[in-house]
């Protein structure tokens, strides 16, 4: 089970190599909205998304790798490579082939190199770890590593500072990764806020799990906008923590995500990808919901 000391110490040793990334705030947005809103900006992150913070934590720990390898739609791929850069060493992702090409095009722009050939959701995990054994490079899994988790916490040691008066934090789900960490620093600093994820209504996986209290995986690859959350299922290790800290996941369909994703393009001038739309969408949908809510842009690697 992760803890707070974890994701502290994940703070002070990724601190030389990220952003302190801003909240944002909008007055129109929140008289629209009829909530006070604190944008954590993780999309003005290095490499775009807040994945650069678990890559980080993951590989500072390693001793000496040959390399690094992963497999990622697109952010946590340049997350690795970043850290693949910080390290030295060279990076190697296994990409699904109809994944953003906007995002291979930014992880081939930090050095690594991409593989996508016949690559897909449901056959990624196969290729990847034949790749690693091929080539001896240490894979960092996108989402179900404490060391991962640890990382994408540290966010949400920042949000508290920020914005010390929230009552809830809005997080998208995929693999679990970023919500456990957020969920595992929020509850152990204010255990009053509430934690609550968010999916796309043909993703979602972890409500599913949630509500039958073991691990849920979807029968193929999830259409939906939101592709930084096409995973199949929630983590082994990421699970128990959602099970003990996060308090309800909602779901949201795809309109409503552009919709969201428009508002802070609009409102913010923010440019962020649909995934960071989904987070606030819940918001627009009218579910009860606290007033004073942090909402993490969770990555902006997205173009029009």
């Amino acid at each position: 089970m992760l803890t707070l000391s974890e994701v502290l110490a994940a703070a002070q040793r990724i601190a030389p190599h990220i952003h302190r990334t801003p909240v944002l705030t909008s007055q129109g947005l929140d008289a629209l909205l009829g909530k006070a809103l604190f944008f954590k900006a993780e999309h003005l992150q290095k490499t775009g998304s807040f994945k650069a913070r678990g890559a980080l934590n993951t590989a500072l720990q390693l001793p000496t790798p040959k390399g690094l390898i992963t497999v990622s739609s697109g952010n946590h791929a340049q997350g690795v490579a970043y850290a693949a850069r910080v390290l030295r060493v060279p990076a190697l992702v296994v990409m699904p082939a109809d994944a953003s090409a906007t995002k291979k095009a930014a992880t081939r722009a930090y050095g690594a190199e991409v593989y996508d050939q016949g690559v897909t959701v449901e056959n990624r995990e196969e290729v990847v770890q034949r790749l690693a054994q091929e080539t001896g490079y240490t894979f960092i899994h996108p989402f179900d590593d404490l060391r991962v988790m640890a990382g994408q916490g540290t966010l949400a040691l920042e949000l508290l500072e920020q914005a010390p008066t929230l009552e809830a934090v809005l997080v998208a789900v995929g693999g679990g990764g970023l919500i456990s960490g957020v969920a595992t620093a929020v509850k152990a600093l204010r255990p009053e806020v509430e934690v609550i994820g968010v999916e796309p209504e043909t993703a979602n996986d972890a409500q599913q799990s949630l509500q039958a209290g073991r691990r849920v995986s979807l029968p193929k690859a999830p259409k939906t906008i939101a592709d930084a959350v096409r995973t199949l299922a929630v983590g082994r290790h990421t699970f128990p923590v959602m099970q003990r800290y996060v308090d309800r996941i909602l779901t949201v369909p795809d309109e409503v995500t552009l919709q969201a994703q428009r508002l802070v393009l609009e409102r913010l001038k923010q440019v962020v990808e649909p995934t960071a739309g989904l987070a606030l969408g819940p918001v627009l949908m009218g579910y009860p919901l606290p007033r004073r809510i942090g909402v993490v842009l969770c990555g902006g690697n997205w173009m029009p």
